[in-house]
């Protein structure tokens, strides 16, 4: 006779308590993150969309209590053309931002290398400098710099808008600064010993290792100018041809104070270079603010 004998299952083994507790916090972790993102994101897109659906109202819906067009007119965003000089405020945007992005990288890369990757007598009192001249307000000089431009007779162009750029910007100095001191003197170490000078040594080994940084760099840069007011309406209120966005869109919400949709489609078009650009260099941008800032 055959015997069977049963083969008792083995128990599963259960997580220990404090695993359970860790896996439970780590949800819980998760799912905060998340929502906080999500709410986030909810918060900063809700008026980009506002602005998107006004833009396509018609004339009597827009800022009214109804927030979805009942009709879509999309023909808004050709009639600001036609209705104002758009084109050459846009012009005379990427000049600006253009032009002063390129100033900034021309005078600050030489400056931040020299207080990060260089000994010499009054390097520390110079960056204390660069941070109090970060501090300053920049209403305090105006009114000289105001009465220097009015005497050189450039006032109503975008020199004293540009020019001021390729020769001193604190905040993007202490930024490269802070991003340079993160790259180790090795590789410029290595670079000199091999026959190159200081400037091949910036621009052939550190420039490279430090596109991240340069790329926030000219994005604030970029950023500040595109969105910049006061600059334009103290030195170019009086030269309408040489106005910026910016200031277009202040005049033109009062010559069309009533047709809320062509204003919010201007708006709408003079944030599109904005998200491109940033879309485009997401990935540097971040990486560069993670970046900056690791050393002191």
């Amino acid at each position: 006779m055959i015997t069977l004998s049963e083969t008792k299952r083995r128990p599963v083994p259960r997580k220990p308590i404090v695993q359970r507790r860790r896996d439970w916090d780590k949800r819980l972790f998760s799912i905060a993150t998340h929502s906080t993102g999500i709410a986030l994101a909810v918060i900063f897109t809700a008026p980009v969309l506002f602005v998107v659906l006004t833009a396509v109202m018609k004339s009597d819906q827009a800022m009214s209590s109804s927030l979805w067009p009942s009709e879509w007119h999309f023909e808004n965003f050709v009639k600001v053309f036609q209705q104002s000089d758009l084109l050459t405020y846009f012009f005379n945007s990427f000049v600006y931002s253009g032009l002063a992005t390129i100033g900034v990288l021309v005078s600050s890369i030489p400056a931040a290398y020299g207080l990060a990757k260089l000994r010499w007598r009054g390097n520390t009192i110079f960056f204390m400098l660069v941070v109090a001249a970060m501090m300053l307000p920049p209403q305090v000089v105006v009114v000289p710099l105001y009465d220097l431009w009015v005497r050189l007779g450039l006032t109503g162009t975008l020199a004293p808008l540009v020019v001021p750029y390729f020769l001193f910007d604190a905040f993007s100095i202490f930024l490269l600064r802070q991003f340079f001191l993160t790259i180790p003197k090795d590789y410029l170490e290595a670079a000199k010993i091999d026959g190159c000078s200081e400037f091949q040594a910036m621009t052939k080994v550190l420039i490279p290792m430090a596109k991240p940084g340069i790329a926030a760099t000219a994005m604030f840069c970029f950023l500040f100018t595109w969105n910049d007011y006061f600059g334009p309406l103290l030195y170019t209120g009086d030269s309408r041809e040489n106005w910026t966005m910016s200031l277009a869109l202040a005049s033109f919400r009062g010559m069309h104070h009533v047709e809320w949709n062509l204003t919010m489609a201007a708006t709408a078009l003079c944030m599109t270079p904005v998200l491109i650009l940033f879309a485009f260099a997401q990935k540097s941008f971040v990486k560069g603010i993670t970046f900056t800032g690791v050393k002191g």
